[in-house]
């Protein structure tokens, strides 16, 4: 039991590193790509993965299982993530240095929050607004982009669009915890469905000329090491885990290990509101989180 714990510590470490260089590989990216041409090569890229990831774990055989009713819904949930999640968050990485773009990305666990009242007819309790108003307060303080005492936003359509990346994964999210598909499974689908929609966009919208090796490679490290590859080991970890949550609170750890990446390889000048923004955002998350294991006891 220790040496499996002691193994999902270690792909729980290697996914928080593979998920924290994505916001570099984003901007890295988008420098070679327009979103669309980035979101096609990722795509693909993690479709394969996935299909031979299904052949290995001999789950192919689940395809054809699943009812007409399984297939429409991977086509809504492929349409949410990953086509319309990474086009919105490629766009707000393309308006916004990748420090700002990437912690307004994760306020998803709060958006959650909200969108369970409607969606699952749970109530907000005062624990749950002060969760939302740390967080709301990280949120200005990242946007303010250092410059707390102007706060005048230098990209209000970024901003608005990385916000709106955690709304579209937190719907996605709410949807995809109720189905009880095998998670494989249903993530393969979701990128087959997606890989239709992507290259008919990319048709459409993208400019057709050769793509830069550096290009090609962004995409393809986009697509196994921030979509394919470390969702599988990150499935491992929480697999081998004695509890769910020795594993899921290390998670907190990968928007800082990010910070880290972004101003080593991206040469961004950390600005002190992103790491205090990003504090409170993350200490809302926790609080929020607290809120639902004591109501699970």
């Amino acid at each position: 039991m220790i040496k499996d714990q002691n193994k999902a510590y270690i792909y729980a470490g290697l996914t928080i590193l593979f998920w924290a260089t994505s916001a570099s590989a984003f901007k890295i990216g988008l420098q070679y790509l327009d979103y669309f041409q980035l979101l096609f090569i990722a795509t693909i890229t993690a479709l394969v993965f996935l299909f031979f990831t299904l052949i290995y774990q001999k789950k192919l055989k689940l395809l054809k299982k699943l009812s007409a009713k399984d297939y429409l819904h991977s086509v809504v949930l492929g349409f949410l993530n990953p086509f319309l999640y990474y086009i919105v968050l490629f766009i707000a990485y393309s308006l916004l240095p990748a420090q700002v773009a990437q912690p307004l990305n994760f306020v998803w666990p709060i958006i959650l929050v909200v969108l369970s009242v409607p969606i699952l007819k749970q109530k907000l309790s005062i624990k749950s607004m002060f969760a939302l108003l740390l967080s709301f307060i990280g949120v200005i303080l990242i946007s303010s982009e250092g410059n707390i005492m102007n706060m005048k936003f230098s990209n209000p359509t970024g901003i608005f669009l990385a916000l709106g990346s955690s709304v579209i994964w937190a719907l996605f999210w709410l949807y995809n915890v109720m189905d009880k598909r095998d998670e494989i499974v249903k993530l393969f689908l979701n990128f087959l469905f997606a890989t239709i929609f992507i290259t008919i966009v990319t048709i459409i919208f993208s400019e057709m000329k050769p793509i830069s090796t550096e290009g090609l490679l962004s995409g393809i490290y986009i697509g196994l090491f921030e979509m394919g590859i470390t969702f599988v080991i990150w499935l491992k970890a929480l697999k081998l885990t004695e509890r769910t949550d020795k594993i899921s609170n290390l998670i907190y750890l990968t928007p800082f290990c990010s910070l880290v990446f972004i101003s080593i390889i991206l040469n961004e000048k950390i600005f002190i509101t992103t790491l205090f923004g990003l504090t409170l955002i993350v200490t809302g998350i926790v609080v929020q989180q607290v809120k639902r294991k004591y109501h699970e006891k």
